[in-house]
């Protein structure tokens, strides 16, 4: 079983304005149009078996809504296809009793996005959320490291990082961008740790919209030889793959994945068997 851990769709009615805003503000070009028939379409090409969505809540009011739409993907889901996380904002209204319906719900976890929702992730508003997760068994898959809708922002830095996991040694976080986007040479203390770390844009060339390579404060794709290394340093068994569709295309991350230089087992773990265990869909459910 392939699965992409890190993807992100929005609702039919609001995807050509949510992804053309999002690539505009970033000058990043897109390679789905962020509905969950378009990545489902992607999912075909790439070969991928489950992708799982990972809304973000920009302000407090969205959270149910964005929540109502999750659900929706998830009744759907039958052990193959698209399946979402939660999504919840650092000032939504008593956070735990979001977190709680979402566990009833049979939701596995929740996206936070420290540059997006404006709230340093060791904010005590954000470490509230990560402890009542890490007490009712969810993931927490949150954005590690820059990000080009916002250059000059840190809010989810490697210090900040750090931060965070020494105050909430949780084993069910899971950094992404091999946790820190654009800032691995600055990470070396989170490799190791009992976190998990997902892949999205980090063998992956930053494109334009006019698709040419280019880069934020930076940022250069990392080589094979670098990424194998933080993999192995990290420990295989702790790493997911991720694309962050629509902004990067599945088959050619999957593919760049695939030539990174990682051995057979270490491919089947990260490509999959990791991501089934996390999530439990082992006996395909």
């Amino acid at each position: 079983m392939v699965i992409d851990f890190h993807t992100h769709t929005f609702p039919d009615t609001l995807a050509p304005r949510a992804v053309g805003g999002l690539a505009e503000s970033a000058d990043m070009m897109n390679y789905s149009d962020g509905t969950v028939s378009g990545l489902l379409a992607s999912m075909e090409r790439a070969g991928v078996d489950v992708s799982l969505a990972a809304p973000v809540v920009t302000k407090p009011h969205q959270t149910e809504g964005i929540n109502r739409a999750a659900q929706a993907i998830n009744n759907g889901f039958t052990g193959r296809g698209v399946l979402s996380l939660g999504g919840i904002h650092p000032d939504t209204e008593r956070p735990e009793r979001v977190l709680e319906d979402l566990k009833a719900r049979g939701f596995r976890g929740i996206k936070l996005h420290p540059l997006f929702q404006g709230t340093d992730i060791d904010d005590r508003r954000n470490l509230r959320i990560i402890e009542k997760c890490a007490e009712l068994d969810l993931i927490v898959l949150i954005h590690a490291g820059l990000d080009p809708t916002f250059p000059g922002v840190e809010h989810a830095s490697p210090k900040q990082i750090l931060h965070m996991l020494r105050e909430i040694p949780y084993g069910k976080i899971v950094l992404a961008h091999l946790g820190a986007m654009g800032q691995w040479f600055e990470a070396e203390e989170i490799y190791g740790r009992n976190v998990y770390l997902d892949t999205a844009c980090t063998l992956y060339p930053w494109r334009n919209r006019r698709g040419g390579v280019t880069d934020f404060e930076g940022y250069i794709a990392l080589t094979n030889e670098r990424f194998t290394g933080l993999v192995r340093r990290h420990g295989a068994d702790r790493v997911l793959f991720g694309s962050d569709s629509p902004w990067t295309d599945q088959l050619e991350s999957r593919t760049l994945l695939k030539r990174s230089g990682l051995t057979d087992a270490e491919l089947r773990a990260v490509l999959g068997g990791n991501a089934a265990r996390l999530l439990g869909l082992e006996e395909g459910t």
